[in-house]
């Protein structure tokens, strides 16, 4: 079960999220509130796993209350309003929801909550340490967790295999990552640093301030550049010397 509450000043919306959150098996109400002011004080000693947050509200909005949530408390907003899509990617909302709500688009939303809070068991239950005394000195086996990585792309968690990106172009705020499988990147509202981070830097070099690619897959150097098809990236002075570097100890000596 994941256990839930709606904030909301509206008492008509707050009537038919109750409604739809009924008809949820795996939903479990837990708080009704009206204010974000109000929630911040119970969630505080009561959290929940997940918040259907309204944004247009008195005293506090939405959107600056989801910053004072405990981490592990996911978010799907609720607004009559969808100009505040891009920065609902900023709190880490798992949705968004345009009123008037429809029961399928709020089950699509829940079922994503599901799936999230699911893959997040999961992944606590590869990295909790054994019950019993017996240490295991073995070197832990890569899991599917350790080789993929969850990105936000249209309001969905898309996983994307290590093995399966070709490069990451860095546009402002969004990034577009290549893959093999994909025929059009996939775009997302993450940071160049945050996404490089979580890639193997025996595979995954920063070429350029806007570039990472997987070396493994680059099969051309040309003029100093890294040659895709008809994409050409270039490599920046200051990351020139780790490429060589790279290069040189899979070069085969004259």
């Amino acid at each position: 079960m994941i256990t839930c509450a709606i904030i909301d000043d509206e008492p008509l919306a707050v009537k038919l999220l109750e409604n739809y959150v009924r008809q949820t098996p795996f939903l479990e109400l837990r708080h009704t509130l009206s204010s974000a002011v109000e929630a911040a004080e119970v969630l505080q000693s009561q959290p929940v796993d997940l918040v259907f947050l309204d944004i247009q509200m008195p005293e506090l909005n939405g959107l600056e209350f989801a910053r004072f949530l405990p981490e592990k408390t996911r978010i799907i907003f609720t607004t009559a309003f969808n100009t505040y899509a891009v920065d609902s990617y900023r709190v880490n909302a798992l949705d968004y929801l345009v009123k008037p709500i429809s029961y399928s688009d709020f089950l699509t939303a829940a079922r994503r909550a599901e799936e999230w809070f699911s893959l997040q068991r999961r992944a606590e239950e590869h990295t909790a340490p054994p019950t019993d005394t017996v240490h295991d000195t073995t070197p832990a086996k890569s899991t599917t967790e350790e080789e993929s990585v969850f990105v936000k792309s249209e309001y969905k968690l898309v996983r994307i295999r290590k093995d399966d990106i070709l490069y990451i172009e860095g546009l402002k705020d969004y990034i577009k990552i290549y893959t093999e499988s994909h025929p059009k990147p996939i775009l997302s509202l993450t940071a160049m640093h945050a996404i490089e981070q979580s890639l193997p830097p025996t595979r995954f070099l920063r070429i350029h301030r806007s570039f990472i690619v997987n070396m493994e897959k680059v099969s051309l150097l040309e003029r100093g550049q890294i040659v895709f098809g008809e994409k050409v990236l270039p490599i920046s002075e200051s990351n020139k010397e780790k490429v060589q570097e790279y290069i040189n100890k899979r070069m085969i000596a004259k």
